[in-house]
């Protein structure tokens, strides 16, 4: 296979990943604030900011907001390299360059959501549209994945696919873990109130689908140390942190198992990172959160660019 050709695969589940993520967080960042049991976590400003940094543009706190251009640059604005419809043509443009690599089935599936994102009415989506936009993009990247697995031979196409949503999926549960812990510092400050009992855990459980099964773990309301743990050490939870390494360590595997052994190689460093998480505890992790999230963008960071280094630029 060509490098040039992997490259697209691995970038094209990664956009896939990404707008997942970013439209759920809309939609439940926004919704879920209507209802917020605290005066912060209801106002709109407040909302809109924890919006667009988790997007990749954080805006200063002094800076007033309007609610039109933040979510308008967030889902439908071509010129932001962050937005959703960016996410999508870009997932679209990589799979026309491996087009004889893909089922049919899958590539109708992809092109039909670039249309429906591309052809979205922005007035109706700036102004009521919010909720089902979100909705059908969380939709159709769960119908893309289930054409991945239902329809793909999985072999080393479907291990660089897999390897792109998996180290996406990792970064942005990182990034919403950082973006939910920030804000409830925020409102934990406001109210005078423990931060281990913010109204932000639920909201982050929510914006990783997490919430339900997290209630069913732990039989109680979440907090900071069940959301953490939940997020980032449990193994069975298909959204956490751990989960995802233990994916990536798999299909990196597939494509080199000699590199697993090179000091240097992003087999090793992935192999060492997951090593870390699986005897880390959320004791830990809790004594800095933001030093360990910023850890772990940053290795992800590093495993990406070795992995294009190594399997992609020849």
């Amino acid at each position: 296979m060509l490098a040039r050709i992997a490259n697209n695969l691995f970038w094209m589940g990664r956009y896939v990943e990404r707008v997942e993520h970013l439209a759920r967080f809309m939609n439940v960042n926004y919704f879920s604030s209507l209802d917020a049991p605290t005066k912060l976590s209801r106002d709109r400003q407040f909302v809109l900011r924890s919006i667009s940094k988790m997007a990749g543009d954080p805006i200063l706190d002094d800076k007033e907001l309007i609610e039109e251009h933040i979510l308008y640059n967030v889902g439908l604005n071509p010129d932001k390299p962050y937005s959703i419809l960016q996410g999508v043509k870009c997932a679209r443009e990589n799979a026309n360059s491996s087009r004889d690599l893909l089922s049919s089935e899958f590539y109708e599936s992809i092109n039909k959501f670039y249309h429906f994102v591309m052809d979205y009415p922005k007035d109706y989506f700036v102004n009521s549209g919010l909720h089902d936009f979100t909705t059908h993009v969380t939709d159709q990247t769960s119908i893309l994945k289930g054409k991945m697995r239902g329809t793909l031979l999985h072999d080393e196409i479907y291990a660089l696919i897999k390897l792109g949503i998996n180290i996406e999926r990792a970064t942005q549960i990182a990034r919403i873990i950082k973006t939910k812990y920030e804000d409830a510092e925020k409102t934990a400050e406001v109210k005078n109130k423990p931060l281990k009992n913010s109204f932000e855990w639920t909201t982050l459980l929510k914006c990783t689908e997490c919430y339900d099964m997290n209630r069913r773990l732990y039989k109680k309301t979440p907090t900071q140390l069940t959301a953490l743990e939940f997020l980032i050490v449990n193994t069975h939870c298909p959204r956490s942190v751990i989960y995802s390494l233990n994916q990536i360590h798999k299909h990196v595997q597939i494509l080199d198992p000699l590199k697993v052994h090179e000091k240097h190689s992003a087999a090793f460093l992935i192999s060492k990172m997951r090593c870390e998480y699986r005897f880390k505890t959320v004791e830990e992790v809790q004594d800095d959160v933001k030093g360990f999230i910023n850890q772990t963008l940053n290795t992800l960071v590093e495993i990406g660019a070795k992995l294009e280094t190594e399997y992609f630029y020849h």
